[in-house]
């Protein structure tokens, strides 16, 4: 029982799913921006522009759910 002694609910995880939202919409409004221009381009070049893009907002989502669950950016 002794790590259910401190289990109490932070404002970290409400506010972070929030803002985790926010720079969601934020990173596909400039994706959808980017969409006119990446389409002009050959379809060999748009697929790894696409992957790219659809990877890269996953990098810095580790070190923020560290945050969200401990407060420390980093483990």
């Amino acid at each position: 029982m002794d790590e259910f002694k401190d289990a109490r609910p932070t404002w970290r995880k409400p506010v972070g799913i929030l803002a985790l939202f926010a720079a969601l919409m934020a990173y596909a409004v400039l994706v959808a921006a980017l969409s006119n221009w990446i389409g002009a381009l050959p379809v060999l070049a748009q697929v790894p522009i696409y992957l790219v893009l659809g990877v890269a907002w996953l990098l810095p989502l580790r070190r923020f759910l560290i945050w969200m669950e401990t407060g420390r950016w980093s483990a």
